[in-house]
């Protein structure tokens, strides 16, 4: 994508930014700093949000309708204090961008993690223009796992918070440039996902979400899958098995009953399902 395209959809405003409750989002990440479109402000909302927002599924796992526009979303995530999944953590974070005056440009990605297969193209990534600097910044607010920071999008741009690494390479191929984001673990350097640079709008987000929250062969409808990244360490829990891994690579990983699940949740996780719903997950 050129920049004179770039920059005609990051001033289109698709992303409700006048109809968020600014005040209502800022206090829910616990941000208190200047509220003006810079680089330094940008990374301050990248870190607040990942690691203030939980990663889950609940809905999916219950079979609830799961609407994506910005209304629903905000009284999810920010009126009701639940976590969510990419779709409504960008929704949510490209909306906060836009009324801080931010460039913003959606695009879509698919996860590799590694795998030898097609997978779809169901996660959602932010690219960013700043006010006060002339490149196009990466954010990953969604995938449960930070980074904290943003990314410069150049091709070997790497960046380091509180230890998690990350990096970013542009790798051509018979339909143009596509970009891979990795992450630095246990194992070395591993391709996170894959993206192009096609701008996405919410009616995109609505076809995808309804893919991933009620598809059968979507991983989100089998089980609980919740995250909780707090920069010092990253929560993950997959059914009843809880892992917690650490920046240096090492981790714990234990399996949990049943009747601790709950409480885990909310301990933990930040997470704090209804009586009725945490019945029906562990049913």
């Amino acid at each position: 994508m050129g920049d004179r395209a770039m920059q005609a959809n990051n001033s289109a405003g698709h992303w409700s930014g006048d109809e968020l409750d600014l005040d209502g989002y800022l206090n829910r990440i616990g941000f208190t700093g200047e509220r003006a479109p810079t680089l330094a402000t940008l990374g301050r909302l990248q870190r607040a949000h990942t690691t203030s927002i939980p990663f889950e599924n609940v809905h999916a796992v219950l079979g609830k309708p799961l609407p994506i526009d910005l209304a629903s979303v905000q009284e999810r995530l920010v009126g009701r204090r639940r976590g969510g999944y990419c779709y409504e953590h960008v929704a949510l974070f490209a909306a906060a961008l836009e009324r801080l005056g931010f460039g913003v440009t959606v695009v879509t990605g698919r996860v590799t993690l590694g795998f030898d297969r097609i997978t779809p193209a169901t996660h959602a990534l932010v690219v960013v223009r700043c006010a006060d600097d002339d490149r196009d910044w990466l954010c990953d607010v969604g995938f449960g796992s930070g980074p904290t920071a943003p990314i410069e999008l150049a091709d070997g741009a790497e960046v380091e918070g509180e230890g998690w690494r990350h990096r970013l390479e542009r790798r051509p191929d018979e339909w143009g440039d596509t970009w891979w984001l990795l992450q630095y673990g246990p194992e070395g350097w591993t391709d996170r996902h894959t993206f192009r640079l096609v701008p996405q709008y919410p009616i995109d987000f609505a076809v995808g979400s309804h893919f991933v929250d009620t598809h059968p062969r979507s991983p989100f409808v089998k089980r609980l899958f919740a995250q909780r990244f707090t920069g010092r360490e990253h929560h993950v829990l997959d059914a009843t098995v809880w892992t917690t891994s650490f920046p240096d690579g090492t981790s714990t990983r234990q399996e949990i009953e049943p009747e601790q699940v709950g409480k885990l949740l909310a301990e933990v996780f930040d997470i704090a399902p209804a009586p009725e719903e945490l019945d029906r997950i562990l049913g």
